[in-house]
């Protein structure tokens, strides 16, 4: 199992070309599948030039929240007022190639030759999309997987929550070569969460994605030109303090 796994893209086009160039840039082994956890668009300025990217590039993927609320697949009124903001502008200039794209792509999708179940917000009411981010939760949701791993995005904090074979979770992260990095063990079962390629909210702006082998879940983050992605938010005319907070990786 050798995976690059990527999500919540939203429509930054200059974070994921950064991450897209890592991940093919890592020697040494096969060219990676690259497995996509949904949200392509919302909130960033290149929605289309997201979409295509991901279109030529990944193996397999599911849709986020923003996907379905740009197709009209999901109710925006719980959104925030800039997040529907968002939306509205994506929705006035997506393309019927992208939309045909984000339409295909399945609320959930099981990879069974190497245990893997992948869905944006969680796997109990994938389409409710809730966030998955206590252990209260954690201990509901190993319950609605049978795969050894469950890979989520949505709440944009990469994370690794670990169940024991006598049940016992805990939340794990570690330090490895300069990179966060978990080591999975035999008999036990992950719910891991790949962060943000386009908007992180742990407090590093940089774009971040997850390296998944047999071994390791290890969180990547790369550097990319916030200032370019900024100035054509604010060119566009959306939402200024969307653009604002990619400085702060908040």
């Amino acid at each position: 199992m050798d995976y690059a796994v990527i999500s919540d893209v939203h429509g930054n086009i200059e974070a994921l070309d950064a991450v897209l160039a890592d991940i093919s840039g890592r020697g040494g082994k096969p060219k990676r599948k690259i497995l996509f956890l949904g949200d392509a668009v919302g909130y960033g300025p290149d929605p289309n030039a997201c979409v295509a990217a991901i279109r030529g590039q990944v193996f397999r993927g599911v849709a986020g929240n923003h996907d379905w609320a740009v197709l009209g697949l999901t109710d925006i009124t719980y959104f925030n007022p800039h997040a529907r903001a968002a939306i509205t502008w994506t929705d006035e200039i997506l393309t019927a190639e992208s939309r045909a794209f984000l339409e295909a792509l399945p609320l959930v999708k099981r990879i069974e030759r190497d245990g893997l179940f992948l869905v944006h917000g969680s796997p109990c009411e994938p389409e409710e999309w809730h966030y998955l981010l206590y252990f209260s939760e954690a201990r509901l949701n190993f319950g609605h997987f049978k795969e050894g791993i469950c890979l989520i995005g949505h709440s944009h904090l990469p994370f690794v929550m670990e169940q024991t074979p006598t049940g016992e979770i805990t939340a794990l992260r570690g330090q490895k070569d300069g990179l966060e990095a978990v080591r999975l063990k035999a008999g036990c079962r992950y719910i891991i969460n790949a962060g943000s390629v386009g908007q992180p909210r742990d407090g590093d702006p940089r774009a971040c994605y997850l390296l998944l082998s047999d071994e390791e879940a290890r969180f990547v983050r790369i550097p990319y030109d916030i200032g370019a992605t900024q100035r054509k938010m604010v060119e566009a005319g959306l939402p200024r303090p969307l653009a604002d907070r990619l400085s702060k990786g908040l």
